[in-house]
This record gives C-alpha cells, sequence and structure tokens, in this order.
C-alpha cells in the first residue's frame, strides 16, 4: 500500500501543480499588486488618549469606483463629536491628499460611532496608502498605514 500511495504521489504532485499554474499555457498570469491587496488589508486600531478608533479597508483597487474605510470610534469618557469629513484625508506615496468624498455613518456625538469614510481612487497605482485623522479625542494626529505592494 505505501508503495501504490507513493506513485500516486509521484504523478500527482506535478499533475496539481500544471493545472493550477494559471493559464492555459501553462505560465502565470501577472497581477498588479493592488489587485492582490483587495480583501487582504488588516485592520488597524489606535488606543491613543480617550478614544479608540479602528479603521478597515474595505475595497482598495484600481476597479473600485472608491476607495472605501470602515472606521469604528469608541469611548466612555469623551464625546465623539468630530465631523470625520473635515478632520480625515487619505495621502498616497507620491504625497498626494484626498479629502474624503463623504462619511455614511453615525452621526456627531454619542460615545460609539460606525460607518465608512469615501475617498477618490488614485489614478495611478501607489505603493501605500495611509489614512489619517487629526485631532480625534484630543490625540493631534493617528496615521493608519497599508502597503499595497
Amino acid at each position: 500500500m505505501k508503495r501504490s500511495s507513493a506513485v500516486v504521489l509521484l504523478f500527482a504532485v506535478p499533475f496539481v501543480a500544471w493545472m493550477s499554474s494559471g493559464s492555459e499555457s501553462g505560465g502565470v498570469l501577472p497581477l498588479h499588486a493592488s489587485q492582490v491587496a483587495i480583501g487582504k488589508l488588516d485592520t488597524r486600531t489606535n488606543r491613543e488618549g480617550p478614544v479608540t478608533v479602528t479603521v478597515t479597508p474595505k475595497e482598495i483597487s484600481p476597479q473600485a469606483e472608491t476607495w472605501d474605510f470602515e472606521v469604528t470610534l469608541e469611548t466612555h469618557s469623551a464625546s465623539l463629536d468630530q465631523d470625520l469629513t473635515r478632520v480625515a484625508v487619505l495621502i498616497d506615496a507620491s504625497g498626494t491628499a484626498r479629502p474624503p468624498l463623504g462619511w455614511e455613518g453615525d452621526p456627531p456625538g454619542g460615545h460609539h460611532r460606525k460607518g465608512v469614510l469615501r475617498f477618490s481612487r488614485s489614478a495611478e497605482e501607489t505603493e501605500f496608502v495611509e489614512l489619517r485623522l487629526s485631532g480625534v479625542g484630543g490625540v493631534p494626529r493617528r496615521a493608519f498605514r497599508w502597503r499595497l505592494r
């Protein structure tokens, strides 16, 4: 039984590798780094000051109409009254700063807020994006960076 398993493996492994090579000609299809990054960018959390801010990229790709970030703000001692469209900016590797197109989520106030910040997408591929929030919870600047390639 062991010998027949070894023979099967000897032929199965190269066959599976060939079948999963990515194209009919046996080559690997090229992918842009930003396409690979879709759905694979981690959540980032900043716990400075009295407010915890958590940010998750929702879709960052050349095909997306907008680049969306889910933002959660939580506190037990301060009011979350900032207008996030005025305190947020998205920076790319070329230094281009984009203000948000809008916020879809909880209005200012309270101790818990959640929503999506939408930004125009970069026309060019970029090495990274960095979401900056100014003055949230008395912290001068919070920066959340994701490497795209």
